[in-house]
């Protein structure tokens, strides 16, 4: 039985980390103004928008950096002496302080050369490698936008308008987060503050008053921003003692993206369009990370058939906080494709090793895969809190493990290239459909 007094200091601990992390806000530090999009198209994006160190430094920042970090290193100190230098969970609390003196750097060093640095030690790199295979990023999200950019794609598309305005999308997700979580448990507003169409923070999913949607675009909305990054928020939240895991630090963005996205493909939500934003987020970050300034990323992807305004949105996305002029940018957007592929090897693998009851555990709170196995530890001794909101598939594992197992067995038996060669002979006998529609995508942060 896990000592009383250790579970009372671990608990203080922890709450003390989710109140030093409040006032630290990762997006609000780094976003820009609204009108800086209409200002570059109209200058038919040759010039670099008018954003360098001297318009962050004049953002200040809702902490003082310098105490907080003071605030930070003593935490680290009393998780260290309180909790034993070797205790588990006392480790992942160390990590995720560490992770927020690092974030601190960030800030302070927005529009410098610096704040790419800190960004890498943070989300990595365009560059890294997946884990457990020898590819980059780089090359799995080229790969993406191929397969979303094929002609095809065109035939599949479905009249999905925007014909929602904001009003009417809040009311209509209130009510499906009122099904999902029970009522009032989650907030749904308009907000006139975010640069993305809709976002999560907290217990509340914010809409951006000067957007309209599609039914598509709604249904994504549900499934990412509620089920996965408010529902791991309120699961943690059910923490007796880990408090900490109602709070995201970069570690965990990764692992909260990347399952946002595979919710979206397993409820039939997303659409080849969709996934090829996402995956054209990891080929921006890697130009800029390369040296390509604004005004060339911009134009890599204008000359590859993407519209004014995605094309300026994924580019924003990726020098917010840093230099125009490439080098040192916003990692982050690494994280929905190296996410969705880690968790979906970690579902696949669970499986395979005949551990299919950890799985569940990835909506526990704001989680690493690394600290998955740790966790289902200690919420079978009873100081983890097993997820209280779940979505349907994985409160019922068995049409996961079987789809998973087919996709597991099949990868691993049959060789795919030599049955796509066997099977695009055939196709090529078929004739070009010659219809298409268009469709939506709103900007999800």
């Amino acid at each position: 039985m896990t000592d009383p007094a250790y579970l009372e200091r671990l608990k203080q601990l922890s709450t003390r980390l989710v109140s030093l992390q409040k006032p630290i806000r990762i997006l609000d530090a780094i976003k820009w103004p609204a009108g800086i999009e209409q200002r570059f198209r109209e200058q038919q994006g040759r010039e670099l928008p008018a954003l360098d160190k001297d318009f962050y430094q004049r953002q200040k920042l809702a902490f003082d950096p310098d105490n907080i970090q003071q605030l930070f290193k003593e935490l680290k100190n009393d998780v260290r002496r309180q909790l034993g230098h070797d205790d588990a969970l006392g480790k992942i609390l160390q990590a995720t302080i560490d992770q927020y003196q690092i974030v601190i750097e960030l800030l302070r060093h927005r529009g410098t050369g610096q704040f790419g640095y800190f960004s890498k030690q943070l989300y990595g790199s365009a560059s890294d490698n997946l884990r457990g295979d020898r590819k980059s990023l780089r090359q799995m999200g080229e790969k993406l936008c191929h397969i979303f950019s094929l002609p095809a794609v065109e035939h599949l598309n479905r009249p999905y308008t925007n014909h929602i305005s904001a009003e009417e999308a809040v009311k209509i997700l209130r009510e499906r987060m009122n099904d999902y979580f029970g009522a009032g448990e989650v907030r749904v507003q308009i907000s006139d503050d975010i640069v993305s169409d809709a976002s999560a923070g907290g217990d509340c999913i914010k809409i951006n008053r000067r957007s309209l949607f599609s039914e598509l675009d709604l249904q994504v909305l549900e499934v990412h921003e509620g089920w996965v990054h408010i529902g791991t928020t309120l699961n943690g939240r059910e923490q007796p003692w880990a408090t900490w895991l109602s709070v995201g630090s970069p570690r965990i963005t990764a692992i909260q993206e990347g399952m946002a996205v595979l919710l979206e493909t397993l409820t039939f939500s997303s659409f080849p369009q969709r996934a090829r934003r996402i995956s054209d987020r990891v080929v921006a970050v890697d130009l800029a990370e390369q040296g390509a300034d604004f005004c060339d990323v911009y134009n890599y992807f204008l000359e590859r058939g993407v519209t004014e305004h995605d094309s300026y949105r994924v580019t924003q996305r990726v020098f917010r906080g840093g230099t125009l002029t490439g080098g040192s940018v916003f990692t982050k957007d690494i994280s929905y494709v190296k996410g969705f592929v880690e968790n979906v090897n970690f579902i696949r693998s669970a499986i395979n090793s005949g551990v299919p009851e950890i799985i569940p555990m990835l909506f526990v709170g704001k989680v690493t895969l690394d600290d998955l196995p740790l966790l289902y530890e200690r919420y079978l001794e009873g100081v983890i809190a097993g997820p209280k909101y779940l979505p349907p598939m994985f409160k019922n594992l068995n049409g996961l493990y079987v789809w998973f197992g087919f996709s597991s067995g099949i990868s691993s038996v049959m060789n795919i290239a030599r049955a796509q060669q066997h099977f695009s002979k055939i196709f090529e006998k078929l004739p070009t459909p010659q219809y298409s529609y268009g469709t939506t995508d709103a900007e999800i942060d």
